[in-house]
């Protein structure tokens, strides 16, 4: 069920799924302006990207929209990765030809091309991404500027998944990544044994920088621990507080970063009058100073050093050319860690999702 209100106060009323208010519609603070509790998966507000591209960091799944790797029950939303030789054959990574261009519109037709993402043929030595996963946004839906974003989950758990819970300028002003931000609220790994990086930690995260490779996302990164256990043994709350001022983040309530970039990124970043520096025009919090729109996904793999080479053994090296090829080579290691029987991969292996909540905080110009 589906309501559509005029301004939801925070602990006021309840919101049924996917519900999403205009912020000038508020008129008393802190109001809701988007709720979902996932007691069905609104595809007028969550779009699937449907892509074979990795995620730009050539990553071994391919994103698709379907209903064996994300769904909703028991007012949680589901994305489990599942094995592409399930969904074809074995014999389709190495020989079949993979399509995904669509026809029929949001839902169906592929959503980036680059790096061969909409359309590839498999070989022997350049396979078909071996993994089914979804990638959901609200880029058409919803986006917002300053305000308080809850999100409630509980992270997979399965040798390299990688989970998260993240953020995107919905116009990119300020121009290509990462020059118009980016904002991770969470990422983590899946492994319970990585040194320090299995699925008992998570980070937290912003990119930004005038241009590709100037990335100064090391001045806004935080890796934390669970308090215990791990974060694929229970649901935990991660929570955004962004205003013109200042960003921070919290788990549970405790506060894991606190991002106030002085008199602006630019300064903060320490560059100088040798580059253009793409926010000149915007405030304080630039590129934060726009409105983003939300992604949940569930990735596995890819050589961008995520999963570093250095820090626990993993069945393929970053530099690897086949790197796909000699993960799914190794599936006899890593696929009991997803707790796959014969029923299939257990939903330990998803990213479960409880809720997510966003409110405006104050008054201020959208």
């Amino acid at each position: 069920m589906r309501a559509i209100v005029t301004c939801v106060v925070l602990l006021a009323c309840g919101a049924f799924a996917a519900d999403v208010v205009e912020p000038e519609d508020c008129t008393s603070f802190p109001c809701m302006i988007f709720e979902d509790n996932f007691d069905y998966l609104d595809h007028n507000v969550w779009e699937h990207e449907i892509s074979a591209a990795g995620g730009g960091n050539f990553e071994f799944q391919l994103y698709v929209n379907n209903r064996s790797v994300s769904y909703t029950r028991d007012s949680t939303l589901f994305i489990k990765p599942e094995l592409t030789s399930n969904w074809k054959d074995e014999a389709f990574l190495t020989s079949g030809t993979l399509d995904l261009w669509g026809m029929n519109g949001q839902g169906d037709v592929c959503t980036a091309n680059i790096y061969s993402g909409c359309s590839r043929v498999g070989s022997s030595s350049n396979i078909i991404n071996p993994i089914m996963s979804a990638r959901l946004r609200t880029l058409s839906s919803f986006a917002f500027r300053y305000g308080r974003i809850e999100v409630r989950a509980k992270m997979p758990r399965g040798d390299w998944i990688w989970p998260a819970i993240w953020m995107l300028s919905r116009n990119w002003p300020y121009g290509p990544w990462p020059a118009s931000g980016e904002i991770d609220i969470l990422e983590s790994r899946g492994n319970d044994d990585f040194g320090n990086l299995g699925n008992q930690y998570g980070g937290t995260t912003l990119h930004w920088g005038p241009f590709w490779p100037k990335n100064f996302f090391e001045k806004t990164h935080v890796e934390y621990s669970a308090n215990v256990g791990s974060f694929a043994d229970d649901f935990h709350v991660w929570r955004l507080d962004w205003t013109k001022e200042k960003m921070e983040f919290y788990v549970d309530d405790v506060l894991q970063l606190t991002v106030d970039p002085g008199n602006s990124f630019w300064d903060f970043a320490g560059m100088d009058s040798s580059f253009d520096n793409p926010w000149a025009a915007g405030s304080k919090m630039a590129p934060f100073d726009q409105k983003f729109y939300l992604i949940l996904n569930v990735a596995v793999g890819g050589t961008n050093d995520f999963f570093p080479d250095d820090v626990a053994p993993k069945p393929w090296s970053n530099l690897s050319p086949t790197a796909p090829l000699d993960f799914w080579e190794a599936r006899d290691e890593w696929l009991p860690t997803w707790q796959a029987g014969e029923s299939g991969i257990s939903e330990g292996a998803a990213m479960q999702v409880d809720y997510v909540r966003v409110w405006k905080m104050e008054s201020v110009e959208q």
